[in-house]
């Protein structure tokens, strides 16, 4: 049997057996009018009142996007959203677009204008996080004792949008919602005391669980500390066909999206396999070793003690940042 897998830009063909099991996300439509219903979910959000009621002329406004790493259709949230905020009389010059990279680099020009479009890329004012630089950076509390320091154009901004799209994680249980804030525009203090060993060693923090998880609780209290105004959020489909966009309030927003990456990703297998051939999505989410170890920890959950892991990732970075 011959399938292909995700790497990097590309598709790679491989012979498995025939009687080789393959999983993949379970097939969902995808959304007919992802424009239509991205405008719609501002317009009537999932959880309370619509973006142009939360916002007036006059208000500085800050969008978090997320960085290269993620295949989030940044340029289709945005178009919808900035098309809002004008109609509701926000110049452009009010407008400042986050970049948030957490602790990964930040991205090129080229990477820009990949992720956003030249048109939005050239006409509003980005910022791009940089973690460790504390001049940028603003506290607004601690947590156990260590320093919750946001991004200043985040924090200063009268209204804080977040975008970003859900999926399961490794550790914090799920992507998407908070994690836009903490770790996309946070500190590099709170970030490396939150993804330590302490948190990240408890049976608790791993993929599909928040409730109880140490990392995702934290992550939740950080964030509450200087929360965002409005969330959109997108579940994508194995083919990274938008099949879902959940707007609005932070945690219901985020809770339907949960449950919509849920039906999608989550799989039971009937006993571990001997050896599980795995993928972290291709390009550009397995652009890094360090990225690509999500696909390595999802075959984890599969594969017998004793087995075998075969990670097919393009890695065009190598292994990632000095860090």
């Amino acid at each position: 049997m011959r399938i292909e897998l995700p790497y990097g830009r590309e598709l790679l063909p491989i012979d498995v057996p025939d009687a080789a099991t393959v999983l993949r996300p379970q097939a969902v439509e995808a959304l007919k009018d992802v424009p239509g219903d991205v405008l719609r979910s501002l317009r009537a959000p999932t959880a309370g009142a619509p973006l142009r009621e939360r916002v007036r002329a006059g208000q500085k406004v800050a969008i978090v996007i997320s960085d290269i790493t993620r295949p989030v259709p940044n340029e289709l949230l945005l178009s919808a959203l900035l098309s809002e905020l004008a109609a509701s009389g926000v110049p452009d010059a009010d407008v400042t677009i986050v970049n948030g990279t957490g602790l990964h680099r930040v991205n090129t020009d080229g990477e820009v204008r990949e992720m956003l479009g030249a048109g939005i890329a050239s006409r509003y004012r980005i910022v791009q996080h940089v973690a460790r630089d504390r001049s940028t950076l603003t506290e607004v509390g601690r947590s156990k004792g260590v320093p919750v320091e946001l991004c200043t154009a985040y924090v200063e901004a009268d209204v804080r949008i977040v975008t970003g799209f859900v999926e399961p994680h490794l550790f914090a249980g799920y992507s998407g919602g908070p994690k836009g804030v903490m770790p996309g525009v946070a500190g590099a203090d709170i970030v490396m005391s939150n993804h330590g060993a302490s948190n990240l060693a408890h049976p608790m923090a791993r993929w599909g669980v928040t409730h109880g998880n140490p990392v995702w609780e934290e992550i939740d209290a950080t964030v509450a500390m200087c929360p965002p105004h409005f969330l959109i959020n997108v579940t994508l489909g194995g083919d990274r066909n938008v099949t879902g966009v959940f707007a609005g309030d932070l945690g219901a927003a985020h809770e339907a999206a949960v449950a919509q990456a849920r039906s999608q990703h989550l799989v039971t297998v009937a006993k571990p396999f001997d050896v599980v051939v795995t993928t972290n999505m291709g390009y550009p989410a397995d652009t890094t070793l360090y990225q690509a170890v999500k696909g390595m920890s999802v075959a984890a959950e599969g594969v017998r003690e004793g087995g075998a892991i075969l990670l097919v990732a393009g890695c065009e970075e190598g292994i990632g940042s000095d860090d």
